[in-house]
């Protein structure tokens, strides 16, 4: 076999090396990165349910799910928050999530249908009366506010979506712990 039947080339007497092969000038694909606020992205939603809303929450923030749960209450707690929780081997602080984006607290039975825990030093969980199924959504589904209601307008709020038909209120879980424990009682007197 000859060096032009291989396509290899001496530059040495013991060297063989690869001939050039010729390069195309091609233009760069473009990619979306993660950081690029242009395109949209998706985004995996967990959903359930609290008083007669629906909500969500990034479901790379969900740590867990527990059903049944009883919180011990935190005296003077704000109302949004319920207390403070044994789930997934921690002591997570309850949030009700109605009161972090309406002001106005739902009214709980003692035992929590199912909790919600969250990832992140904050150690939160957020109280559910059912809990959905995850979704994937498109950036752009998602609207900044409801121009309908004035609740959505919380540092908590982190969009709003309509899907299947119903509003959903995505959460943004770093807000929540600023929102609910600066949330003023309306009904408590302050001495």
């Amino acid at each position: 076999m000859t060096s032009s039947e291989t396509g290899l080339t001496a530059n040495s007497p013991h060297v063989l090396m690869p001939e050039p092969s010729i390069s195309m000038n091609l233009p760069e694909p473009t990619v979306n990165t993660p950081g690029d606020k242009s395109a949209p992205q998706l985004r995996d939603l967990f959903l359930f349910t609290a008083g007669d809303r629906t909500f969500a929450v990034a479901a790379a923030e969900v740590d867990g799910t527990a059903e049944a749960k009883k919180p011990t209450p935190l005296p003077q707690a704000p109302v949004s928050i319920l207390g403070v929780v044994y789930a997934r081997g921690r002591m997570l602080t309850l949030v009700d999530p109605v009161a972090v984006t309406s002001g106005e607290p739902l009214s709980w039975p003692p035992l929590i249908p199912a909790i919600i825990s969250l990832r992140g030093d904050e150690q939160l969980a957020l109280a559910a009366e059912s809990l959905g199924e995850a979704i994937t959504v498109s950036s752009l589904d998602i609207a900044a506010s409801d121009p309908e209601s004035e609740s959505e307008t919380s540092p908590v709020v982190a969009g709003v979506l309509r899907h299947g038909g119903q509003k959903i209120t995505i959460l943004d879980p770093g807000e929540l712990f600023n929102v609910a424990v600066q949330r003023k009682d309306r009904r408590r007197r302050r001495f």
